[in-house]
Parts: structure tokens; sequence; C-alpha cells
């Protein structure tokens, strides 16, 4: 397996008042491609914050990011743009649909971004996005027209539709029941098993049976289990 990520003595600041806060402390980390990674921690201890420097929704102040061999850590903002698009699909813990717009436009908003495909290479994509999260029958929906399950499985095709090497979730079962926990973590260990590269943060210890690595965070501090 090759390293996907390689993230070398990340350190990661925020400014309180004129105070400094040390988030991320001389993190190093490495990620295989097809590995189902979560990231566990107590509430502040930098979970969010680790994910969204890898997703590239936020900067870091030293050390490097080196992706698929390449270090990215000095990319402008529509280079990193770019690569969260080509690479990247996202699943939040509020599901982000656009409540005014239909299953089909939610899906289709980061083809549209894109820009490059046609109207009916669209069409075709997402069909068969929403076919593999069972879906297809709620093209037509709006969001509050579904459950939360639903709307969860409609942002996983919607994190689908690029074809990105990696998805990142946040808390992805933290607005559901267990049960439609069990459906959304089965899903996403189905598109694992299908080579897709998993990051996941979670507070949940049940859910490390799925991960193939455990990253736990304490004070901005990382350990890991494998």
């Amino acid at each position: 397996m090759s390293n996907i990520i390689k993230l070398e003595n990340i350190q990661k600041y925020y400014k309180v008042g004129k105070e400094k806060f040390h988030v991320l402390k001389s993190l190093d980390l490495e990620i295989e491609a097809g590995d189902f990674v979560m990231i566990m921690g107590k509430s502040g201890s930098g979970k969010t914050t680790l994910l969204n420097v890898l997703g590239f929704l936020d900067k870091f102040d030293n050390g490097d990011y080196i992706f698929n061999g390449e270090n990215v850590t000095n990319l402008n903002e529509n280079q990193r743009s770019d690569f969260r698009n080509k690479n990247i699909g996202f699943v939040f813990q509020q599901f982000n649909l656009i409540e005014t717009l239909n299953i089909y436009q939610n899906v289709e908003l980061p083809l549209i971004y894109d820009g490059s495909l046609k109207k009916i290479e669209r069409e075709e994509i997402i069909a068969q996005k929403l076919e593999s999260v069972g879906l297809i029958d709620k093209i037509k929906s709006f969001p509050l027209q579904l459950s939360g399950g639903q709307q969860q499985r409609i942002a996983i095709a919607r994190a689908l539709v690029n074809n990105p090497s990696l998805i990142f979730a946040d808390e992805p079962t933290g607005a559901l029941d267990s049960e439609t926990s069990k459906d959304i973590m089965d899903l996403l260990k189905t598109l694992n098993k299908e080579g897709k590269t998993i990051i996941m943060v979670t507070h949940d210890s049940d859910l490390v049976k799925y991960a193939t690595k455990v990253v736990r965070l304490k004070d901005g501090v990382l350990s890991l289990e494998v």
C-alpha cells in the first residue's frame, strides 16, 4: 500500500485574544490508500481541526503536507479549492443539504462547480450515485421530505459525484439513531471496500470496529492504533 497522505510536524495555533492556543502539536500522520481512519478524542481535543487541515478547509502554521508524494503545503486559495474538488468528498453531521433544492440539484452541485461535464453526463452520474445509496426514487424530493438517515445518504451521494479518492466524514452518525447509524456506517464500509480512503471524526467508541486505523487526539497530541 502506498501513502496517500503524509503529515510531518504539523503545528496549528488559534488566536484567542492576545494569546495563541496550540491546537495541533508536532503532529505526524501517515494514511495509506484504502485505509478507514477514525480520528477520536474528547470535545476540544483537535479532531475537527485535524480533519479540516487534512481537507484543506483550514490552514496550519508549520509543517508539511504530502499528498501522493507531492508537497501541497503552500497551495494558494484557488489551488486548494481545485484540490478539494478533485480529490475529496465531504460528509458532515448536519447533512448540509440545501433545503430549497431538490435531491437531484443537491447532488449535482459539485459537478456544476467542476464545470467540465455536459448535462446528460451529469444526469448519468447523479442517477448512478443515488442508486448506489439506494435512493434513486427520491430524486425529485426535497431534503425536508426525507428522514435524517435518508438525508445523510444523499449527502454521501453528493460526496461521491466527483469520484474522489478520499471521503472525509465529520461525525456522520452524530444526528442519527443507532439503527440508522449502523446503516450509514455499513454504507461507508462498503465504499471503503470498493477502494475509497475514508477519514472520519467520531466520539463514538462503538464505531472503532469499522476502522483499519484509529488516531486518538488528546490536547492536540496524536497517538496511533492500528
